[in-house]
């Protein structure tokens, strides 16, 4: 645990030395989505009965938590090992690679949840009204673990930056779209919709969402996010095994 907190605490002293940039850069693409959904369609359109700012803004939020967390493992580590090398540095560490897992898909969990909290205090200011309690910090936290730990997956699979690159145009950037994180999935042909119910960032969707609404507890989906979840980072550990 002690080798897991030293990595953990790593990536935390890098984000601080950081900050300034990576708050300019979790803010872009989120403020581009409340400025056109919020004040472009959010006063004027109502979906699932709510107004269109509170339902669209978790899905947003759903999305900076995967964008960031994924890309703070799934990049950092990629860079470390392919062309920095110095992911080997921590391998040949007296520290067991579980531990290294562990840290890095915490300090993505870090800076994914960092994100979040952006984004959700931002949308206060463009006049979203949500809900905030401890299941929606739970919700966040599966969200970015599950994505982090996937990240470590694709660092740890790809053999270069142009594969790690295609790896989240194909997986990530589709799931930014069609997970019910800008409208509801079941507006889609049933088929498709079926598909995109097996992905994990709709189940984070309609966990934050509907927490964030009042509109019920998301049992089913919060348990799906916990299986992706264990089994992404449990996969993380067998792969970055066969990379030592």
């Amino acid at each position: 645990m002690f080798g897991a907190y030293t990595v953990f605490l790593r990536e935390l002293l890098l984000l601080r030395k950081k900050l300034p940039g990576f708050f300019a850069g979790s803010m872009v693409g989120p403020l581009l989505y409340l400025m056109a959904f919020g004040w472009g369609l959010g006063r004027n359109i109502q979906l699932g009965g709510v107004n269109y700012l509170d339902f669209v803004v978790p899905g947003i939020v759903a999305v900076s938590a995967m964008n960031g967390s994924y890309n703070a493992t799934g990049t950092s580590l990629n860079i470390s090992r392919l062309y920095h090398r110095t992911f080997e540095e921590f391998l040949v560490a007296p520290i067991g690679v579980w531990s290294i897992v562990l840290g890095n898909v915490l300090g993505g969990c870090m800076r994914g949840l960092f994100s979040s909290t952006v984004i959700l205090i931002m949308s206060f200011f463009f006049g979203a009204r949500l809900h905030y309690n401890f299941w929606l910090i739970i919700a966040l936290f599966l969200t970015c673990f599950l994505f982090a730990s996937l990240g470590v997956v694709a660092a740890m699979v790809v053999n270069s930056h142009e594969d790690m690159a295609n790896f989240g145009t194909f997986f990530i950037l589709p799931m930014s779209f069609l997970c019910g994180t800008f409208f509801q999935v079941d507006v889609l042909p049933p088929i498709v919709s079926q598909i995109i119910m097996l992905l994990p960032l709709t189940h984070s969707a309609i966990s934050i969402r509907a927490i964030a609404l009042g509109a019920g507890f998301p049992l089913t989906s919060l348990l799906v996010m916990a299986g992706y979840a264990i089994v992404l980072f449990r996969l993380g550990i067998w792969v970055t095994y066969k990379a030592e």
